[in-house]
């Protein structure tokens, strides 16, 4: 039987080993956030096809949208476009060369994760207030 010192140990970094740092979480979170835009870009499709086939298919497609499960959706939505948008902004700035101090790409990175919670609350709080 083996010990655990006598165990192969991976070679490079590995997710086991090493703990997450804000800067991998939100490399993955980017790329997360670009898929649900990818399947949220579909459900627009679907939602503009009801509304130039009728009051009957929009109707059902709207109260869809309006349950709880869709509105929470919709919030998911919203937060994965103002995520993935502030994110694309901190990367423009980076290929500008700026913002590679290590305090920095922690500051822009918290940022970015503020932004995003921010804009989501504020987009929702507006159109709340629109809709009455």
């Amino acid at each position: 039987m083996k010990t655990i010192a006598s165990r192969r140990r991976p070679l490079s970094p590995n997710i086991q080993i090493y703990r997450p740092q804000l800067t991998s979480v939100l490399s993955i979170a980017n790329r997360i956030t670009g898929v649900v835009l990818s399947a949220f870009a579909v459900f627009l499709v679907i939602w503009l096809s009801a509304a130039a086939t009728g009051p009957q298919a929009f109707s059902t497609v709207q109260s869809v949208i309006g349950s709880w499960i869709g509105r929470l959706l919709m919030i998911g939505g919203a937060f994965s476009f103002f995520m993935h948008l502030c994110g694309g902004i901190r990367h423009l700035f980076w290929d500008a060369g700026y913002g590679f101090q290590l305090r920095t790409i922690y500051a822009s990175g918290w940022a970015v994760v503020i932004a995003s919670l921010l804009l989501t609350g504020a987009t929702w709080a507006l159109s709340i207030y629109i809709a009455g």
